[in-house]
């Protein structure tokens, strides 16, 4: 009797430890990732931005240094990609950044290009006829401040300044995810089509049952939005960019790195590989 009485408690005892340890290991993995320190921790400060944009120049050009004078066609349905964000012939912010450009310095020699890429971006027309002597030009143009500067401004407006609008929407606090944020509308743009950024927001908030401003976990949040994101740049459903956005893949690997390591707030040594290659950006 009296065995079958201590038998019990053991029973009892070792469901008890059970349950607790569940709720413990529950809570770790909700809670994985540390609490914001302060209650807006979004947008970044200035060393916050200078890392995102050398990570992303890392993604862009692999080299975490800015390449304003880069310029390539990537067959990938957008035309000529070119300078610190990736700026397209085919996708409209090339032509606000040199209208900008020559708002400024009405002589400039990337002016010449406006009606042809101004045609090109209202049909989203991937064609580079009339656009040979393009590269040469821009790379020219890459000596002047003013026109370097002017890439900083409408990289701000058409990508910072919204990403900064969205994550603030979504409830998110932390740099991390603001960095993704910002990377994805590089890549994907703010439009809502298929491949889209709002698209990947509208699945990760479908899946997770709402956002952080909603009450979700960000952690839990931000580990749907990089599967999501993954996803949709492994099997893009456009076909022109679907070639090129799978060696991309790389990108969004990365990113998710810095979440499994707990680096939310940005503020270690971070290390990026992407491409086969490593470099280490620190936050001063």
């Amino acid at each position: 009797m009296f065995i079958k009485h201590f038998s019990s408690r053991i029973v009892i005892l070792r469901n008890i430890l059970v349950f607790i340890i569940t709720v413990c290991v529950c809570t770790y993995c909700v809670k994985k990732g540390p609490e914001p320190i302060e209650d807006n921790l979004i947008p970044f400060d200035k060393a916050h931005k200078i890392i995102a944009e050398k990570i992303i120049s890392c993604f862009e050009n692999s080299t975490p240094i800015i390449q304003y004078d880069y310029i390539e066609y990537l067959n990938d349905g957008r035309g000529y990609t070119a300078g610190k964000a990736g700026f397209t012939t085919a996708t409209g912010d090339m032509l606000q950044l040199i209208e900008l450009y020559t708002d400024s310095v009405p002589t400039n020699n990337l002016a010449y290009f406006i009606p042809t890429i101004r045609e090109y971006s209202l049909h989203e027309n991937n064609s580079i006829k009339g656009l040979e002597n393009l590269p040469k030009t821009w790379k020219q143009a890459c000596k002047d401040s003013v026109f370097i500067h002017c890439q900083d401004i409408i990289a701000d407006s058409l990508y910072y300044i919204p990403a900064v609008r969205i994550a603030k929407q979504l409830g998110l606090k932390y740099p991390l995810s603001l960095l993704n944020i910002y990377d994805a509308i590089i890549q994907h743009g703010e439009g809502d089509d298929p491949d889209g950024l709002s698209v990947i927001i509208y699945k990760t908030n479908t899946k997770c049952g709402g956002y952080p401003l909603e009450g979700i976990h960000e952690y839990i949040w931000l580990e749907t939005f990089i599967d999501i994101r993954k996803s949709i740049v492994k099997h893009a459903h456009n076909a022109d960019t679907r070639k090129e956005w799978r060696k991309s893949v790389d990108r969004v690997t990365a990113l998710d790195k810095l979440r499994k390591e707990g680096n939310f707030l940005l503020q270690s040594t971070i290390e990026i590989k992407v491409y086969g290659d490593t470099f280490k950006i620190t936050y001063e």
